[in-house]
């Protein structure tokens, strides 16, 4: 007995070693010394400031299907940038797709190289009914006080939402993160280069849609069929998605953490029609359409789609986890043994579990519209993320496993799509976003993710392999989450920044 005791303890004292060595010995990436460690000096520009509120005040809201839309602001946004950048329109070719998607092409030197395209889209969504503090119009005060990022999430706007005001060291409005922010930045960078009378290598392209909150089948998807037509191939192709997180944003990591979508998840929503016996609520049948239709949703909630560890997880493990406490070192290094406990720990916070499954997420819901009526048919629908390496047919068979042994119609609703492909991290294009990043932000960490939201950067896979979706701004949690609800801005330093890094980009690529 004692030998069997003894035999143990060293296969444990062993176990631990050899836990421990693999984790000393993971080669996770060290943080790159910058030259300079403040990074590029910001320099005041109340003129490219001025210009992004004028374009935020001009309210370019999608919702619904096309028809639905108020075309007139679309057509005063179009006007007020051909105003406010007289020298990109007369120096680049450029022309309208379907009236409203706009294409600059800055040429180069060299038509050899594969040309470089910046996307951005116009429209944002609606900037909900919560009230305004401050109604005072006209606001452009940038040089008052910077005051703190936000703390908490909003439940005002702080100035109304299509005021574009100036205020705070921030320029407020709906879209000033969502896009316009970097639509005015890219017009910004490539106006600057005009104006020195910088001639690129490779051509410039910058394409702006109009549709994107709403699934861009009128905007990024014409423009990349039209590229594609002419045969073009992009070098690379940059868009929105990933961000640099604050300090304290991402848990765990204590360090700034630019995040770089090389990858974005897939769309699937279906709705789920569920039979039973209608009639009066006095003399219910034992089972209920809202009883069956209940039971489905449980066990769609409780038996998802398997957590998985991608190649692209484990890149963005190698690039942050050293920055981790020892315990996730240890298991990101581990993954041979403690696989298993290491995604069951990813998928206990809301966040990390968007990037290790599919998600489902129970969305909306109809039944009996009277307290004392028994709805013959309940439906409800059910929205699907799709993980990189998981298919629609996949979570289609997962549905119908979830429905056995009921009465259901099953129907797929709204645009759908598989996951994306995904971009390498080897490459010169992904390269040049980390040199970006260092030029303002040099004590950054910087890792590939995958975006768990959707962009127009999907759409053009047909024209280039090397698709990356980030945008250079530095902001907390609670930033983050004013895109799409309240109270959203973004800083003046950000915003020049911006224009500093995507002008970093187009002039240092080729050399």
């Amino acid at each position: 007995m004692k030998k069997i005791v003894l035999v143990f303890f060293g296969i444990l004292i062993l176990l631990f070693a050899v836990l421990l060595i693999k984790t000393c010995t993971y080669p996770f990436k060290k943080e790159v010394a910058s030259k300079d460690g403040n990074g590029w000096k910001l320099m005041k520009n109340d003129s490219a400031v001025r210009r992004l509120s004028g374009g935020i005040k001009i309210p370019t809201v999608s919702t619904g299907s096309l028809g639905t839309f108020d075309f007139a602001p679309f057509a005063l946004f179009k006007q007020y940038l051909q105003t406010s950048f007289p020298e990109v329109y007369q120096n680049t070719e450029n022309f309208e797709i379907n009236q409203y998607a706009l294409v600059f092409r800055l040429k180069g030197s060299n038509s050899n190289l594969e040309p470089l395209l910046f996307l951005s889209h116009m429209d944002v969504v609606p900037p909900g009914d919560a009230d305004v503090k401050n109604k005072e119009e006209h606001v452009f005060r940038p040089d008052d006080k910077v005051l703190p990022a936000a703390s908490k999430v909003a439940e005002d706007w702080e100035y109304a939402p299509f005021s574009g005001a100036v205020a705070n060291g921030k320029i407020y409005g709906r879209g000033a993160i969502d896009m316009k922010g970097m639509l005015f930045s890219l017009m910004e960078s490539l106006s600057n280069l005009i104006k020195s009378q910088y001639v690129p290598q490779r051509d410039i392209y910058l394409a702006i849609g109009f549709d994107e909150e709403v699934g861009g089948k009128r905007g990024a998807e014409k423009i990349a069929a039209h590229f594609k037509k002419q045969g073009l191939k992009f070098e690379a192709v940059y868009d929105e998605g990933g961000l640099i997180l604050e300090k304290g944003s991402a848990s765990g990591i204590d360090s700034d953490v630019a995040v770089i979508g090389c990858a974005e998840k897939g769309f699937l929503s279906m709705k789920i029609k569920v039979k039973g016996l209608g009639g009066h609520s006095s003399m219910p049948p034992m089972k209920t359409a809202i009883g069956k239709a209940a039971v489905i949703m449980q066990r769609l909630e409780e038996h998802q789609m398997k957590p998985v560890v991608t190649p692209l997880l484990n890149e963005f493990f190698i690039n942050i986890g050293g920055s981790m406490p020892f315990t996730n070192r240890l298991a990101i290094s581990n993954q041979w043994l403690l696989k298993p406990l290491l995604l069951s720990q990813l998928t206990k916070n809301i966040g990390t579990n968007a990037l290790v499954r599919t998600t489902t997420a129970l969305t909306m819901m109809k039944g009996s519209n009277a307290t004392n009526v028994l709805s013959p048919e309940v439906e409800f629908v059910v929205n699907f993320r799709l993980l990189p390496g998981n298919t629609i047919k996949e979570v289609k068979e997962h549905i119908a496993n979830a429905t056995k042994g009921f009465d259901v119609e099953v129907e797929q609703v709204d645009n759908s799509r598989e996951s994306s492909s995904v971009s390498s991290t080897n490459t010169k294009s992904y390269q040049m976003i980390e040199s970006a990043i260092r030029e303002i932000h040099p004590k950054t960490l910087i890792t590939p993710y995958l975006t768990v939201g959707g962009t127009d950067a999907y759409k053009y896979q047909i024209v280039s392999k090397n698709v990356y979706r980030f945008m250079p701004i530095k902001i907390n949690n609670f930033e983050r989450q004013s895109m799409h609800s309240t109270n959203e801005y973004i800083s003046i330093e950000n915003y020049l920044k911006m224009i500093h890094y995507f002008e970093f980009i187009m002039k240092n690529y080729d050399k």
